[in-house]
């Protein structure tokens, strides 16, 4: 294949464009958990993605009070989401699935909820176990996912620890869920539409498609939800209000494209030895209607767990 790369691959720090500043707004976050009544939901919380890096999941749930340390589940009945992308990059996305599977656990049992978004490297880890090398027609040529994970950073420690259990639970997660006047979604593209009019249709879609197990058709929604910037320059607002306006909710929050390439601060020259970008917090952008949770911890930057609603 060369240089060429398969259709819906994930560019990495070397390719992804850089966005210029100007169109994002840095936002400092609470980090007292808000108290919730036995009679009302608890507060609620998201977690960016975060691509195999365990212990720093664990240090960012840890110093919001989600969870002690032993990493067990401290929170009551808080409420937690995940937007997707466990695996690939990091270190250990396997063992990643497995705290987010056991903390569910927990938090049910202490009265909260701790669930968890699809990410378009879910889809493409299901994709390389499932079909490896098998050809599937990328409309510009020929991919297979096995290609695609490996150029998307897949580890071959998670592979070999894979489980039918990971498998199943990530198979069976939802793409896009409405919260407290939050539309959670992963990734910052309008292609949800593709697949429903409600929340409820994108999800049941996607369920099916897996289920199905076609290799081209796995393809096409992994292809399609590794889209990404379609909230940003001067048709993002509208955008993310084809979102809102089919689904419900106030605000769109997302992760996927990194926080540092809608900062314009990776990419420069400069000497300094594991300078990473700097993140303080979650950004609002799309005349404040979106809000991006990815904060690039693959290249030195944040794994982001805040509590929403934020305030300016």
């Amino acid at each position: 294949m060369g240089d060429e790369q398969p259709d819906g691959y994930t560019p990495t720090e070397r390719d992804l464009p850089v966005i210029r500043r100007g169109d994002t707004v840095q936002v400092r976050t609470v980090t007292e958990p808000a108290p919730g009544s036995e009679d009302s939901p608890g507060p609620l919380y998201v977690v960016g993605d975060v691509h195999g890096y365990l212990d720093e999941l664990l240090a960012a749930l840890a110093e919001q009070g989600l969870v002690d340390a032993d990493g067990k589940w401290a929170a009551g009945n808080a409420r937690l989401w995940f937007l997707g992308d466990f695996t690939d990059r990091g270190p250990d996305g396997i063992g990643v699935i497995d705290l987010v599977m056991r903390l569910s656990a927990e938090a049910a049992a202490a009265g909260g909820y701790c669930k968890a978004l699809m990410g378009n490297h879910e889809l493409l880890l299901i994709g390389a176990k499932r079909f490896a090398d098998t050809p599937v027609n990328s409309g510009a040529g020929t991919a297979t996912f096995q290609a695609a994970w490996l150029l998307n950073g897949g580890q071959k420690a998670d592979m070999e620890r894979l489980q039918d259990v990971h498998l199943q639970w990530m198979s069976r997660l939802d793409a896009v869920v409405e919260q407290d006047g939050h539309l959670l979604l992963h990734s910052d593209t309008t292609a949800y539409l593709d697949y429903g009019s409600t929340i409820e249709d994108v999800n049941d879609t996607i369920t099916a498609i897996l289920t199905r197990n076609d290799a081209d058709e796995c393809w096409d929604l992994f292809r399609k939800l590794t889209k990404r910037f379609a909230f940003r320059d001067e048709g993002g607002p509208q955008a993310v209000r084809e979102l809102l306006s089919t689904y419900g909710g106030q605000r769109v929050v997302h992760g996927h494209s990194p926080i540092p390439y809608l900062l314009g601060e990776v990419g420069g020259e400069g000497g300094e030895e594991d300078s990473g970008p700097v993140i303080n917090g979650p950004h609002v952008y799309a005349d404040g209607l979106a809000i991006a949770m990815d904060g690039g911890v693959t290249m030195a930057g944040k794994l982001l767990v805040v509590q929403l609603p934020l305030h300016d």
